[in-house]
């Protein structure tokens, strides 16, 4: 069939946009309509709802319709509706609209702003145009639409922002500042970039042009805590009664005083808090430039405070050194070293001159003036009667030394610091009896513990005079003496500047060298010595207390003279005379002999009053390797001869033995034999009667076991034929009850299977039966009269909408056997038109 006109309904509230082909206008239709189109129109937009705003909403329409002032469309020449181009237009609730063709939803529809108490929106018009009220807004303009309330929106206003109420609390200030020249909410007129403070208490919504630049806290004072501020500008204070003018620049305070709280205007920078500075009747302190009467600090001045007082220190104070001084409290050892910064005249009228230095002693409590610097406090100096100290007279710069008593240093005087050399310090520092530590005093007396028989000597380079202490001793030096260093040989060989000491030890004592010597068959030889000696020197003289000093190495020195003395001996004799008398060789060689040719029993240094008691041999090893070895072999040749002949007469013990042991070892082999013997002999008889006794039983049991085996196997195939026989009757019932159960479960299984099929075909039937019923009364009588009496096409499209796939039309004069026909909609082939 061919369809030329489409129909479309349009329900309520709906609507379409046609296009006329042949004019190129387009319509709007709206519903509730049923509208055909035509073949020169076509449809453009829909069918699409109309727009629908709710109570307290609005819309934007851009590119509205033009309406004239009776609210009518404005068409042109054409018939199309005329549209405001690149304009929107704002809607608010109404009955529902279409969009007229060229207009346009922008966004969704938008529930109104509603601006609550202490709020605002800040608008801006966009261009010119008249509110409701008459008033004119020109391009650019701004005002607030303050709450509570409503807003509406318009299209020639925009929301800038939406600005918030501050709530100014008790102690807070708003800082505002005037974007450009205007009235404030107090009619105050204000400059463009002028600020100010709003005190009042409560919520401030500024104004359209002010700007809240922030909230100002107040500063709590109290009796403890002040503020420092400073002028940015010059302005005039009216926290003050009466108001004071404060210069650019200017400092000032702000104490409890003047107000609890403070809030900084505009032009007050606050530098900081000053605490409050207290002072006790034990304290003081000295304010540097002070503020005058005339509230102008006096630079350069200073001015002294004593407690007890509580002050703040203003603007351009400060407090010497930073910090409270506490009064100086003297006791009776104890004194203050003063010093006069500035020539002055004090209350007892005693003048002082610029650089004096005074002492004031205690007991006693003591405030220094401005014009005193206190350049120490001094202690009287106990000391014990081994104690000292170094004290240097700076007017005569003369050095002296205290000891033994208790000292209190005089204006003119201080410690002096005696310096030791590098040397000396190191060697008080090794000492084990000495008193130094390295955290030496250098203003204490030098002290040293000589040990017991040993001998220090001191040089005085100031009298050019020396002198020796014998130990056990104290030596204490003067500012001007020195220890004499000893520098003496050590080692072995002896190698010079090897021991550092101060203390010169007397002996008796010991020391080891090693002399190499030649023999006259030129035979080298090392020899180990260890030489006595001690010196011999009285005390109580003078002259020998300085001898011993004379050699300032007396161990190297004496070492190579006795060295000397040995090597020309032992050259003069061969080695075999040297080895077997070397003894006598070198002491003879040292101690020389006496006029009777006997050995003397000591060598003396008369230049150092040293003296060698004795020497020891405690080595002599030959230096040539040839030597050594043929030496090594003559030793090795004698052990050698010892240990063989004690070997072969240990060889003969042993065989000795071993013959007795083998006497014994035959004797004991024979008797051990006849033993033997007879064990074996007894042994053959138990074996024959064993053998008797296992012939004999062996038989027995083999025939007993021969008769119970037969016993046992005529038994076991009577019990086979009988368990054969029960196998064979349990098989046969088996296999007839299995046969019999699966002719049942055959049996019961068709029936099943029968019963199935029967049921199946009786549900199947009543399907079908109750499937065309359904079907008929879906369609119900009214429809299948209709079918009847209308026309082939309009039954052909009431059959589509129910659905048949298949159908036959007749007027009703031939008679139709409608079961068959019921049968091919449910299921079967449909009928041919």
């Amino acid at each position: 069939m061919s369809d030329v006109n489409s129909v479309i309904r349009i329900k309520p509230y709906q609507f379409i946009h046609v296009l006329d082909n042949n004019s190129s206008v387009t319509r709007i239709e709206i519903g509730p309509q049923t509208f055909t189109r035509q073949d020169h129109e076509k449809i453009i937009l829909g069918p699409e709802n109309m727009v629908q705003i709710p109570p307290r909403n609005y819309c934007t329409i851009s590119n509205p319709v033009l309406r004239d002032e009776k609210k009518q469309l404005v068409l042109d020449e054409y018939g199309q509706v005329k549209l405001k181009h690149g304009d929107e237009e704002i809607r608010f609730a109404q009955e529902p609209f279409p969009l007229y063709p060229g207009e346009r939803l922008t966004g969704k529809v938008t529930p109104l702003t509603v601006i609550p108490p202490l709020k605002a929106l800040k608008l801006k018009a966009t261009r010119d145009y008249t509110d409701d009220k008459g008033v004119l807004h020109n391009a650019g303009d701004e005002w607030l639409y303050e709450g509570p309330g409503t807003y509406e929106p318009k299209v020639e206003v925009q929301i800038v922002e939406e600005l918030k109420a501050t709530i100014i609390a008790p102690n807070q200030a708003l800082r505002v500042r005037a974007n450009k020249a205007c009235l404030d909410k107090f009619k105050v007129q204000r400059k463009a970039g002028e600020e100010w403070l709003v005190r009042q208490q409560g919520a401030y919504l500024p104004g359209i042009d002010e700007k809240v630049i922030e909230v100002v806290n107040a500063v709590i004072l109290t009796d403890k805590k002040a503020l420092h501020l400073k002028a940015t500008k010059t302005f005039v204070d009216e926290t003050r009664k009466p108001s004071v003018q404060r210069k650019a620049g200017e400092e000032w305070l702000v104490t409890s005083k003047d107000n609890e709280t403070h809030i900084p205007d505009v032009y007050e920078q606050v530098v900081g808090e000053v605490n409050i500075t207290t002072l006790n009747n034990r304290q003081y302190c000295v304010v540097l430039d002070p503020i005058g009467p005339s509230g102008k600090p006096q630079l350069g001045q200073k001015e002294l405070r004593k407690g007890e007082v509580s002050f703040f220190l203003r603007p351009g104070e400060s407090l010497e050194g930073g910090k409270i001084f506490n009064v100086y409290v003297l006791g009776e050892q104890e004194a203050l070293l003063l010093k006069a910064k500035e020539t002055f005249t004090e209350q007892s009228g005693q003048t002082h001159l610029a650089g004096d230095l005074w002492m004031i002693y205690g007991p006693t409590d003591y405030v220094p003036q401005i014009q005193v610097e206190v350049v120490e406090k001094r202690s009287s100096i106990p000391l014990d009667d081994n104690e000292g100290i170094y004290i240097r007279d700076i007017k005569s710069g003369k050095v002296q030394s205290i000891i033994g008593q208790s000292y209190m240093l005089k204006a003119n005087e201080q410690l002096w610091h005696k310096e030791l050399p590098k040397t000396v310090e190191e060697v008080l520092a090794k000492e084990s009896l000495s008193e130094y530590t390295e955290d030496r005093d250098p203003t204490r007396v030098v002290t040293y513990r000589a040990p017991h028989n040993s001998a220090v000597q001191i040089y005085d380079y100031k009298e050019k005079k020396q002198r020796v202490v014998f130990g056990p001793d104290l030596v204490m030096l003067g500012p001007d003496e020195h220890f004499t260093v000893l520098s003496l040989s050590g080692d072995k060989p002896k190698r010079p500047h090897q021991i550092k000491a101060i203390a010169l030890s007397l002996g008796p004592d010991f020391m080891t060298d090693i002399v190499i010597v030649e023999t006259s068959d030129h035979a080298r030889l090392s020899l180990k010595l260890s030489y006595n000696w001690e010196f011999k020197v009285d005390k109580t003289k003078k002259e020998d207390a300085q001898k011993i000093f004379q050699v300032p190495d007396f161990v190297g020195d004496s070492c190579k003279a006795i060295a000397s003395r040995v090597r020309g001996a032992v050259a003069s004799v061969s080695f075999d005379d040297f080895h077997k008398r070397s003894a006598e060789v070198i002491r003879q060689s040292v101690f020389g002999t006496d006029e009777n040719g006997n050995i003397r029993k000591n060598f003396a240094f008369n230049s150092n009053l040293l003296v060698i008691s004795n020497i020891d041999i405690q080595s002599v090893e030959p230096v040539d390797q040839r030597t050594r070895d043929s030496l090594q072999k003559s030793v090795q040749l004698a052990i050698e001869i010892t240990t063989k002949s004690q070997e072969a007469a240990a060889r003969h013990d042993a065989e000795k033995l071993e013959q007795e042991a083998r006497g014994r070892l035959e004797r004991q082999k024979i008797t051990d034999e006849a033993k033997a013997e007879m064990a074996r002999k007894e042994l053959l008889e138990l074996q024959a009667q064993s053998a008797t006794i296992e012939s004999s039983g062996q038989a027995t049991a083999e025939a007993q076991a021969t008769a119970e085996a037969n016993s046992i196997a005529a038994e076991s195939n009577v019990k086979h034929a009988e368990l054969r026989a029960q196998a064979s009757k349990i098989r046969s019932e088996s296999e007839i009850a299995l046969l019999k159960q699966a002719r049942e479960a055959e049996l019961n299984y068709k029936k099943a299977l029968d019963d199935l099929e029967l049921s199946k075909s009786k549900e199947i039937s009543a399907i079908e039966a109750s499937k065309f019923k359904s079907l008929v009364q879906s369609i119900g009588q009214d429809t299948l009269k209709s079918i009847a009496q209308a026309g082939p096409e309009m039954q052909a499209k009431l059959l589509q909408g129910l659905g048949l796939k298949s159908f036959m039309i007749t007027d009703g004069s031939s008679p139709i056997n409608l079961f068959n026909t019921a049968n091919g909609l449910i299921g079967g082939v449909p009928p041919k038109k």
